[in-house]
């Protein structure tokens, strides 16, 4: 990372300063109640501290996909009453997110208070990242803070297109995530591990390609963790397995070991002859005595025991997914006793640990660990590409103004 401004390089008194706040208010709802507030906490600090020193605080955000359509149940609208809940302040709604009707609302507002711009997504040119639209937008504050890492891989007017066009700074909780993924892959401590779960290999054959270059422990699970067995001429019988991708999973091995990153597959596993929670076919089996009926479902105890070994030699720890079909007890096990281990290690100070992606959160939360990591975050498509060592144009925007200062002075 190049460098980017924080809240501390804005003026301390910012009172009467109109701040354009980009979060993610994308939470998801089951009518009029939010679900789940993680990502509204996440933002509170920054929306909190602006107000405080006595800015005009205005939120942007897109929420669902209306295609530039204006619709009732995809208005931010209804996201006021759960944040005035959560903050304890007064938040106004703002039927636009430019223009005049928005400009005539914004100069009734006063220092301290908070107002939520109507979705951005309402407007065509946002996803197209239309220069007009970010020029529109951009006219209604004196800064711009991106506050939202879970949509920053995506170039849009929102997120990328205004950070160029007014003073641009990195938000607490964006600023927590970048200083936490720099910590991980950025300029580690050594030795470094990695876990990567989930179904498909074909999900993240760019993450596994990235990581084997920058890690120096491998750990594969989940179903994806099936085609490297097979790659291997393992038998994994029923098993989730994407047999057509073996050449990569042959290849990926090849630039392991060119890299000199272990890679670790399960040598026992957990398996069954169906899919349900504790069926009566259920066996832990070596790896090559997987029955022509049966599934692979999770790592066996074997195994997690000779991953936690390892991961007591590492400094740093990135997690991506689950080792198992951890949904459907008890193949949940070595997830669990994974994510335990991580978390004592980081509880201790040996090991700094972050993790993220949408079932990476919710295993860890099931786990009862996700406090004792090191950072967990919320984003989901953007930690994955940040895993692939792609740029993130809402990132990148923050770091070429910082550079561009530079330049100028």
């Amino acid at each position: 990372m190049s460098g980017f401004k924080t809240l501390d390089d804005l003026p301390e008194d910012l009172t009467g300063k109109k701040v354009l706040v980009r979060v993610d208010l994308n939470v998801p709802m089951d009518g009029a109640r939010v679900t789940d507030d993680t990502r509204l906490r996440a933002m509170l600090p920054t929306v909190l501290e602006l107000a405080d020193r006595g800015a005009i605080v205005l939120l942007l955000s897109h929420f669902g996909r209306p295609k530039g359509e204006k619709r009732p149940d995809m208005s931010t609208a209804q996201l006021v009453m759960p944040l005035h809940r959560l903050a304890g302040r007064s938040v106004r709604f703002i039927e636009d997110c430019q223009g005049p009707e928005a400009q005539r609302a914004i100069a009734t507002m006063l220092p301290g208070n908070i107002g939520i711009l109507e979705n951005t997504r309402f407007h065509l040119g946002e996803e197209k990242n239309d220069r007009g639209l970010a020029e529109a937008i951009g006219a209604l504050g004196d800064f711009y803070v991106n506050d939202a890492f879970s949509a920053a891989h995506r170039a849009h007017a929102s997120t990328e297109g205004v950070a160029h066009l007014l003073p641009s700074f990195a938000g607490r909780a964006m600023e927590a995530e970048l200083k936490a993924l720099e910590k991980a892959l950025g300029s580690p401590e050594r030795p470094v591990a990695a876990v990567v779960g989930g179904a498909k290999v074909s999900t993240k054959l760019a993450v596994l390609g990235h990581l084997v270059s920058k890690v120096d422990h491998l750990i594969i699970g989940g179903g994806m963790a099936n085609t490297f067995l097979a790659a291997r001429g393992i038998s994994v019988g029923k098993s989730l397995c994407e047999h057509e991708l073996t050449g990569e999973a042959n290849a990926i091995f090849d630039q392991a070991d060119a890299a000199g990153c272990t890679i670790h597959l399960p040598y026992d596993v957990v398996v069954a002859k169906e899919f349900a929670a504790n069926p009566p076919s259920l066996r832990t089996v070596n790896v090559h005595e997987v029955g022509a009926d049966e599934m692979i479902l999770d790592v066996g105890p074997a195994a997690v025991e000779a991953l936690a070994d390892a991961l007591k030699t590492c400094r740093t720890l990135v997690w991506n997914g689950p080792l198992g079909a951890f949904e459907t007890p008890p193949f949940d096990a070595a997830t669990v006793a994974l994510a335990q281990t991580a978390a004592a290690l980081t509880k201790e100070g040996s090991l700094v640990s972050v993790a993220g992606g949408g079932d990476t959160v919710a295993a860890l939360n099931h786990a009862g660990v996700t406090q004792d990591f090191t950072f967990v975050s919320t984003a989901g498509g953007a930690f994955l590409e940040w895993m692939e060592g792609r740029t993130l144009p809402g990132v990148a925007a923050l770091e070429q103004q910082q550079e561009a200062r530079h330049e100028s002075v």
